[in-house]
């Protein structure tokens, strides 16, 4: 940090010399052409001087060379007058990016500032020259109003005090001020008048001992406030410790307790705390304004302190009021499309009611195509007032936008793909929720569908969950889409041996199916026979279904019936190779199922 803050001063000062430099550069520049001028103008006065004598020691009958002499120093004089009007623009060139030097004042403060170079010396010493002057012109008890004079010395107004002179005032002060140089002198004299006077007033002791018993004071009532303050605040803290389990019992949302009492009164003294540190600093800080000004070594301090709190509020409010058609103009954007939106969710919800019924658009699809449509839209108004956003024309914001899109549109290619594929899915509408569904070797009842995921409820109770772009690569079953309507139709094999008569195999097929619960008598089931093998015949029973989401059951059930129907029948479900080698054992048929089928088959012994 310390390496930091070093860096920066560094480069600070560093840009400072840079100006500095650059400045003494162009005033060198310009006072090297000012004494080429000077020496210039001391010529033409030599020579101005000259011919006035020359016009005086002619005789009253020597017209022609009068004339002569006259139009020569009239040359002069406008070579004079043009010469100071070159000088005069120059200066006015240069006063957009040059700074003078200062003459301060015995408070750090600004008196006025030097340009022009005098002799040998430069502004910056001229300058320096004037301030230890001063410091001498400070001491002297005898300095009143009146100490100070001007005095003309043919190409300056020297501002002296007795034999010393203070300052003198050029031409070229006088060009860079816009004034003359006895007006410039004067305003000087009354400058450095005031400030000599205005320091021995503030420096005599009856001054000094009346600011540092008001300096006492303001600190003593700097901490009497700041007592009061923290007694106050313990107070507060003490009435907010009296109200636990009274008027302060927690927060809850729902049967969530998000703060219980104890928790709460906590954290309400610690923001009890923040506020009376914030409050006790912010007095400090408008009492020290106060405290430095006092003193006029220290006034500085307190329009910097002030300037602090007032400079960035005065910026934020210019700001603001410079933004307020920008802002309006968003503020009306937003609004437009915030009632675009509104009606486009009140289609969306009579869609989905069924209340507006648009032919080739399901119910179902309503929900999706408004959250495409919305997405759409607020991208669209971000469009529209991204070039009404503060800063919004900046490098570092475009920059963080070229960023942030960079890393969502890396960072979420696989999502992307989901959320594709889950819109894909519900405008090609595989399945809705509750359908009993097999989508590669997962089979289970739809539970949900988001943008990314779909999930499924196996016959286990399990729930899987199946990104929606595998989904769209693997094929899907639906065993619920026609069920309500044309019926599921279930099947099952069962091999038979050649020695049982087809027919009584149909027979015991289709009883045992209607035997069975969930399976609808029309459409009537059927049988195919799927394969005449070596030892056997494959019989496929099939029957129709409307609750899909049971099929195990059904299936479960149509099984047993199976067997009871054929053990009835003395139809037995055996391996024909096991019984071609049956060397005389019985039969796999029940006891009871076999008392049963001889009586069907000798209704008279029975």
């Amino acid at each position: 940090m310390l390496m930091a803050s070093a860096f920066s001063f560094s480069q600070e000062d560093s840009s400072v010399v840079k100006k500095d430099s650059l400045n003494i550069a162009l005033l060198e520049s310009y006072n090297k052409r000012l004494h080429e001028i000077e020496n210039q103008r001391i010529a033409d006065s030599l020579k101005k001087a000259e011919l006035e004598d020359q016009i005086k020691t002619l005789k009253t009958t020597d017209n022609l060379k009068k004339e002569e002499l006259q139009a020569q120093l009239l040359a002069i004089n406008e070579k004079e007058t043009q010469r100071i009007l070159t000088k005069k623009a120059r200066i006015d060139s240069l006063k957009n990016i040059t700074k003078g030097f200062p003459v301060t004042g015995f408070f750090k403060d600004t008196l006025f500032l030097l340009y022009s170079k005098l002799g040998s010396f430069s502004p910056k010493d001229r300058a320096e020259a004037i301030n230890r002057k001063l410091t001498l012109l400070a001491d002297d008890i005898t300095f009143d109003n009146n100490s100070l004079k001007i005095e003309n010395a043919e190409t300056t107004y020297d501002i002296s005090m007795g034999s010393s002179i203070i300052m003198s005032v050029t031409e070229t002060d006088a060009l860079w001020n816009d004034s003359t140089k006895e007006k410039l002198a004067k305003t000087y004299r009354d400058i450095l008048t005031h400030a000599i006077l205005k320091y021995k007033e503030e420096t005599n002791y009856l001054n000094l001992a009346k600011k540092i018993g008001l300096a006492l004071l303001v600190i003593a009532l700097i901490v009497i406030l700041i007592k009061y303050i923290s007694k106050f605040f313990n107070w507060t803290a003490l009435k907010i410790q009296m109200q636990e389990d009274k008027k302060i019992k927690g927060i809850q949302v729902k049967n969530y307790t998000l703060f219980d009492a104890k928790r709460q009164i906590n954290v309400l003294l610690l923001f009890n705390k923040i506020i009376k540190w914030i409050t006790i600093i912010t007095a400090i800080y408008i009492a020290l304004p106060v405290l430095f000004g006092i003193f006029p070594w220290t006034e500085h301090f307190a329009d910097t302190l002030i300037g602090y709190i007032l400079r960035p509020v005065k910026n934020i409010l210019i700001s603001f009021w410079n933004y307020l058609p920008d802002l309006i103009t968003i503020i009306v954007i937003v609004t437009i499309f915030r009632y675009i939106l509104k009606g486009i969710k009140f289609l969306k919800d009579e869609i989905k009611r069924g209340n507006l019924q648009i032919n080739g658009f399901y119910p179902d699809w309503a929900a999706p195509t408004y959250q495409i449509v919305r997405i759409l839209l607020i991208a669209f108004t971000f469009v529209v007032i991204f070039p009404y956003l503060p800063g919004s024309d900046s490098p570092v914001f475009q920059g963080v936008s070229v960023f942030l899109g960079f890393l969502f549109t890396f960072g979420s290619a696989g999502s992307l793909s989901n959320v594709i594929a889950g819109l894909v899915l519900t405008y090609m509408r595989l399945f809705i929720i509750g359908d009993r569904v097999k989508i590669g070797d997962v089979v289970g009842d739809v539970i949900e569908k988001s943008v990314l995921v779909t999930r499924i409820r196996t016959a286990q109770n399990e729930i899987i969950s199946i990104p929606n772009s595998s989904v769209m690569n693997s094929h899907t079953i639906n065993f619920s889409s026609d069920a309500t309507e044309k019926g599921l139709i279930i099947h099952t094999t069962v091999t038979i041996g050649y020695d049982v008569p087809w027919k009584d195999v149909y027979a015991a097929l289709i009883d045992a199916a209607l035997r069975t619960d969930l399976i609808l008598k029309e459409p009537s089931p059927f049988v195919f026979q799927t394969g005449l093998e070596d030892f056997y015949v494959s019989y496929e029973l099939n029957a129709y279904i409307r609750e899909s989401n049971r099929q195990g059951t059904i299936y479960s059930h149509l099984r047993e019936n199976i067997q009871d129907v054929f053990n009835e029948r003395g139809i037995e479900i055996m391996s024909p190779h096991y019984r071609a080698n049956r060397d005389g054992n019985a039969s796999t048929i029940p006891s009871n199922y076999s008392e049963q089928s001889q009586n069907s088959i000798n209704p008279e012994k029975s």
